[in-house]
Formats: structure tokens, sequence, C-alpha cells
């Protein structure tokens, strides 16, 4: 018999062990930010924790009554929250209030102090829980210090290089920071026709915190979508399972699981599986953002098709507000996860109401929530614009084929991606029968194997398909979480050892591929020798234990599983490559200049470039430049307008197609090779232009172009350009004598942008013509200081800089 001073002593020292393992967040958090001035990880979790995580959390627990764990509640809570800010943000854009998210602390506690409390049931987290999810953020962010915050330098010489994939999500954050509703930044003529709910959160958390866009976008953001996937996995995990030993085997697979990577090229430094922890969640924000509003979804689906006893009818409502309001944030953040969502939901429904004999009318509400956002988003924010999205079977194997060096064997390709995309469905092999009839495993699978045929059925020119794959693998996990947190205790052991001969095998097959694969048509061998492996090793510890048919299951079950394991942790042994182009995309001064731009203009400016192409002088003009836009934060009449496919080093030759307004672009040219007063007039009041960015390595500039603008900034190959209105036709006329004989000088008409008064001056005074004080106009300077010409030519008279730019809404 165990004595109740042992018990205390025992349950202090749980306490213990799990207050020791929480640091491991925070000290995650500022070790994986180390390159970054220690105040901008600090104010970033300043604003997360304040604005954020406190009133999502009180959010989610009074609209949905909680899930039975605190610790699940707050990291369900934080992205309740993030998709909260993703409405309200856009609102205050409306109103001209970017800083609307402060008001989202009152509305938690109005909403608190609202709504009628009721004492939650609720279960501690045991400590080994706690350490076991520390344990993956521990690995996710040591990833991500090694490989993820390298992938996209923010300086020096390789901050030049970079594919079109950065600088156009930079461009997008810098559009919805300044702008709603947004317009497509570098191509300013249209609306944007893309989803942009992602970009909300990184905008706001620009506003109030001041830390850098790009800092934001490239770095904080993408980090804490990885931990809050991490962790909203282990919170999803126990709810599904009621255990909380669910929490550390979901939070292991999001950052190990992935698919059957067995080619060479999968094993490097980098990971390219299309698991959780992947590339994708890195250069691509909104399905990082998705797969975060994806779990508090999936959370409320389950509360609302279990029908949890004693649930009243005003707590159904607000269990469905809950659910729209994460519905609305999804619909507008990425285009492949609602579809996958929704089919998962759709078979629920119809087997809850076969088997219940009559209409599930839960389901069908929910149904209902996501045809109409998704409607409403095709409408009013895509605006109706046609998906570049095909029918086309098999056209993701073909290309594929091509990435891995081609060759004839695409029906073995396509076997042994589809084989390791289903893998972690055999997880749910291991749920209990009588657990097997709950709606959610049926919700589950069939989303997964709606994100299989999805990638597989449809194409893209951007394999934008591969995304559905992106966004099913969270079912996957689910399901093997929810098929692994159902064993018994004595069974762990077993599936340890099981999961790490499926791991060797795995790995052995990856190492072999290099070696015996000597053919473009033999890319099932590594895979072929991992399952060898992998059949060997079940038979011989299958053996050995002499177990029952419930232990034969679960070895053969855990190998399987262990064999999806990605290259994770090779990964960490070396620092990544970045995927940078082999010339300087961004011109050398570039992103000096741009950022000279924000800083003396109003938001409302334009830009005209003569800069189009992704590589310069190239004999392929690939349109997909988006840097000026999005390190000057500024929209530009004409940049790049290749915004659907990604440019790099890899992007097949050829010319895209033509720009969609060739009045404009030839005006946009002209002013770049034969400039005129009344050209850069009409750029100036007909298009909003107020500034001229020449890259030299483009064309040179035109020798009258100093003479009709004024140069402010010269770095390396670039050269920035102000816009003025032109002087009054007769400055300084003649007195007119007035009838009471007081002298009343005579002043012209305003023009725009001028200031409101003109100064009077003796007749004598002397001004200096164009022609006695020209810029200087030698060639740029080597080295890396800036000029700032000092003499400027044009206006004649003095006219303060901040009066020639349009009045807006200036970022911190």
């Amino acid at each position: 018999m165990i004595r109740p001073g042992k018990r205390r002593a025992a349950g202090r020292g749980k306490r213990t062990a799990a207050l020791v393992s929480l640091p491991v967040l925070p000290l995650a958090w500022f070790v994986a930010l180390q390159e970054h001035p220690p105040w901008m990880p600090a104010a970033y979790l300043a604003y997360l924790l304040i604005v954020i995580v406190v009133p999502g959390t009180m959010f989610w627990r009074r609209l949905t009554g909680g899930v039975g764990w605190l610790s699940a509640d707050v990291i369900l809570g934080t992205a309740f929250g993030l998709a909260v800010e993703a409405l309200l943000y856009p609102l205050g854009m409306l109103f001209k209030m970017p800083f609307a998210a402060l008001l989202m602390p009152a509305l938690a506690l109005g909403m608190w102090r609202a709504l009628p409390r009721r004492k939650l049931p609720e279960r501690p987290t045991p400590w080994w829980s706690l350490a076991g999810m520390m344990v993956a953020v521990g690995v996710a962010a040591a990833w991500f210090v090694r490989v993820g915050s390298q992938l996209i330098p923010l300086d020096g010489s390789n901050a030049l290089r970079p594919n079109s994939d950065a600088p156009h999500n930079l461009a997008l954050a810098g559009e919805v920071t300044h702008h709603f509703p947004p317009k497509v930044p570098y191509a300013d003529g249209g609306w944007l026709t893309s989803h942009w709910a992602a970009y909300d959160h990184i905008a706001s958390t620009h506003w109030i915190t001041s830390v850098p866009l790009d800092v934001l976008t490239h770095r904080m953001a993408p980090f804490t979508w990885i931990l809050l996937t991490v962790l909203g996995a282990a919170a999803v995990g126990m709810l599904l399972t009621g255990r909380a030993v669910a929490a550390p085997i979901a939070a292991g697979l999001v950052v190990a699981g992935g698919d059957l990577v067995a080619w060479p090229w999968a094993v490097s430094d980098r990971v390219f599986a299309d698991g959780l922890f992947s590339l994708g969640g890195l250069t691509n924000p909104p399905q990082a953002f998705s797969t975060v509003l994806l779990l508090p979804l999936i959370a409320v689906t389950a509360l609302l098709l279990r029908r949890r006893a004693g649930t009243t009818r005003a707590e159904l409502f607000r269990l469905f507000v809950a659910a729209g309001v994460l519905v609305a944030a999804l619909a507008l953040t990425k285009a492949t996860t609602l579809p996958v969502y929704a089919t998962g939901l759709a078979v629920a429904w119809i087997y809850l109401t076969v088997r219940a004999g009559r209409l599930n009318l839960r389901a069908l509400v929910l149904g209902v929530g996501v045809a109409a956002a998704y409607t409403l988003t095709f409408f009013f924010v895509l605006r109706g614009a046609a998906s570049s999205v095909r029918f086309d079977p098999g056209a993701t194997f073909e290309s594929l084929a091509d990435r891995m060096g081609g060759g004839s064997a695409v029906a073995v390709i396509a076997v042994v991606v589809v084989v390791g995309w289903v893998m972690p469905l055999v997880g749910a092999l291991l749920i209990k029968r009588r657990v097997a009839r709950d709606p959610m495993v049926v919700f589950l699978v069939f989303g997964f194997v709606a994100a299989v045929l999805g990638a597989s059925l449809l194409a893209d020119r951007g394999d934008t398909q591969l995304f559905f794959v992106r966004t099913g693998f969270l079912f996957g996990v689910l399901l093997a979480t929810w098929g692994l947190g159902s064993l018994e205790r004595r069974q762990y052991w077993v599936a340890g050892i099981a999961i790490a001969i499926g791991v060797a095998a795995i790995y052995w097959g990856r190492y072999r591929s290099p070696r015996s694969c000597t053919t473009a048509n033999c890319f099932g061998q590594g895979l072929t020798v991992a399952l060898v492996i992998a059949v060997l090793g079940i038979g011989v510890f299958g053996l050995v234990l002499r177990g029952s048919r419930r232990t034969w299951a679960v070895i053969a079950i855990a190998v399987l599983v262990g064999t999806t394991v990605s290259p994770t942790v090779a990964s960490v042994r070396r620092f990544a490559n970045p995927p940078l182009t082999s010339y300087e995309s961004i011109a050398p001064g570039g992103i000096e200049a741009a950022r000279f731009i924000r800083r003396n203009s109003g938001s409302n400016d334009r830009i005209a470039t003569n800069v189009h192409c992704h590589q310069p002088r190239a004999s392929h003009c690939q349109t997909g430049s988006y840097w000026i836009s999005g390190y000057a934060e500024r929209r530009v009449l004409v940049e790049g307008w290749a915004y659907r496919t990604r440019v790099d080093d890899t992007y097949p030759a050829g010319v895209q197609g033509p720009y969609w307004n060739q009045d404009e672009l030839r005006l946009n040219d002209e002013v770049f090779s034969n400039p005129s007063r009344q050209l850069i007039e009409t750029l100036r009041t007909t298009y909003g232009v107020q500034w001229l960015l020449l890259d030299e390595r483009v064309s040179a500039p035109p020798k009258n172009l100093d003479k009709l603008t004024e140069l402010r900034f010269q770095l390396g190959t670039v050269r920035v350009y102000q816009i003025y209105p032109p002087p009054p036709e007769n400055p300084f006329p003649t007195r007119t004598p007035s009838p009471t004989g007081t002298p009343t000088p005579g002043f012209p008409t305003e023009t725009p942008g001028s200031p409101s008064s003109t100064p009077s001056f003796p007749t004598g005074t002397q001004f200096p013509s164009q022609s006695t004080q020209p810029v200087p106009t030698g060639p740029p300077p080597t080295s890396t200081t800036p000029t700032f010409p000092t003499s400027p030519t044009f206006p004649t008279s003095p006219v303060p800089t901040q009066l020639t730019t349009t009045p807006g809404l200036k970022s911190p």
C-alpha cells in the first residue's frame, strides 16, 4: 500500500517534470530565431500571447465548451484566435483601422462575461504527454534552425538570387498590409484573384509590432505555423482518442511522418516529402496557415457529429458559430483545403443518415455552410476567375517523372507514389472495432482518399494539385495516431520496436537507391528493397514474440507506419542549400532602393519600372519579377505578370502570355527609353505614378530623364527617380495694383500635388535654370554606400517631399 506522503511526493515530481518541459517552447522559439535582434521575436511573442492566445482561448472555450484538456484548449484556441484575426483585420482595413486586432482582448472579455458560465469537465494532461510534445517541438526547432531558416536568405548576396516564390509572398503581404480590397501589386490593373487570408496575420503583426515584413513572411509566421501544426495535431489526437498518449504520437508523426520517398532525389538536406513537415509549409504561407485552421475545425466537427450528451440548443448554436468562423477563414486561405474537408463531411453525413434512418441535420448544416463559404469566396474574392486546374488523370505522375530525370516508367512511378501517399491509412486498422463506427473515422478516411484522388486526377501547370495531398496528410496522421493511441499499455514497447524496424527499412532503401538504381526506369527499386526488409522484419519479430493475432497486426502496421518516416533527422545533420538561381534575379542595390521608396512615399504611391523579367537580358523573358512591390510595399504599374507559375532555373524556356494591357505596358516602357514631359505627366496624372525605378542591367538610363525628374537614390545598378508636378507656366506674374492702392500678387492656378500657396519674391531675384544645375549622371558607384543627389534640377521652387506623395497609412 502506497502511503499518502509518497503519493504527494510523486504528484509533485510529475508536476515538476511537466513544468520543466514547458520552457522548451519559448526556448525553441528564441533559439530558432536567433539570427534576428532579440526584440523582434520578443515583440512577436508578446503580440501572439496578448492578442491571439489569450483571447482565442477565451473564444474557444466559451463557444465550444472545451475538449476536456486545458492544454488542448489553449492550443486549439490559439488557432481559433488566428481565424478571428484573419476575419477582423480586413474589416478594420475597410475603415482604415489596421490595428483592429487589438480589439480582440476586449471582444473576448465581453463574450466571456456575456455568455453563461459553466464548469467545464477537464482532465489534467500527464507530464509525460507534455514532455513528448515538447520533444517534437525541439526537433521542429532544430530542423528550422538547420534547414527551414536557410531556405530563403534575407540578406547578403544570396538574397539577390531567390526563385519567384519568396518575392511573390512578400509582395502579397505588402499589398494586404496597405490596401483592402487587395489588387495585384506587381501588375496594378486588376483585383487580386487569389486567397489572401494567410497574409492578414502577417500584416496585422507588422502594424502592431513593427517587425519587418520580410522577417515575418519568411521566418516568424512560418515557424509559428509549424509549431501550431505539431501541437494542434496533438490536441486533436487527444480529442479523437480520449487518451493523453495520443498527443506525443501525433506530434511525433507530424515531425517525422511523410510518404515513401525512396527515390534518390528525396534524400537530401531538405525534406521534399508531401507530408505536413515539408517545404510546402515554408514556401507557401496559405498552405501552412490552412493546416493550422483545419485542426480546430476538425475538433469542432467531432464535437458536433459525436452528439455530446446534454448539449442544449444554445450550446449547439455556439458550436456552429465556431465552425462558421473557421470555415470562413479557411475559404479565404486556400482553395485545396475545404474540398478535402467537404468530401469527408459529405460521406460522414451519408453514413450517419443511413445508420440512424433519418436525416442528420448537424452534418447537413455544416455542409451547407461550407458550400456557401466556397461560393461566396469564388464570386466576391476570386471574382469568378477561371481556375487553371484541369481534369487530366496521370499528369501529376508524368510531371514527377520529369522531375526525377525522365524515363518511360510513369506507371511504376504512379504506383510507388500512390502507395507512399496512402501508407498512413494503415494506422486506421488498429482502431478497435467498436470505435470504428465513430463518424470521425469515416470522415478522416474518405477525406484522405479524396485528397489522393484530387492529386492523381487533376493537374495544373504549377503542380498545385499536390496541395490536396499535403492537406490530406493531416487526415492520415490523425488516423495513424488514432490507431496507435488505441493500443494497450503493454503493447507500446512492441509497437516501438516495430516502428524502428520500418524506419531502418526505408532508410536502407534510400541509402541503397543511388547505388543500385543506375537507369531512369528503376524508381521502384528503393521501395522494393525497403518493403522486403520490412516484411522480413515483421516475420522475424512476430516469430520471436509468438503473440496473438492482435500482436501480429500491431507489428505489421507499426512497421508500415515506420516506413513513412521522412528524412527529417537526416536533414538536420547539415545546413540546407538554399534553392537559389544561378543569376541575380534582384538587381544589386535593388532591395535598398525599394526600401528607400517605402520610407519616402505614401501607401498609395505607384512605381513604374523597366524590370519585367526574372532574369535580366535573358533570351526568354520569364515574366515573374515581384521583388520591387515586395520590398517597397507599393504597387507597381507593370513589373511581372506570370503570377500563377513559380519561376526559377528549372522553368522551361519560353515566353509567358502577353500582358493584358499592351497600351499600358508600352507607355510604361517608353518612359525608360524615350521620356518626354507629356509622357511623364500622363503616367503621373492618369496612372498615379510618382516613382521610377530603373535597373541599368535592363536598359541604360536616358540622358534627359534626369532633367525631367529628380534622381533620389542610386546604388549598384539601380536608380530611383521621383516625379513632381510641372512648374506653373508663369510662376512670377506682374503685380497688379488693387483698388485700394495696395499691390496684390497674382497667383497661378494650383496644380494637384503642389503647395497651397506660392511665396512672393523681389522682382530682381535670379533663379537658376535647368541647364545651370544638372544632376550628376556618372556611372554608378562601386562602393556599397547609396548616393543621394542633393542638387535637384526640378522643380525650380522649393517643393517639400511630403507634398509630392499621396497621403496614406504609413507602415511602421
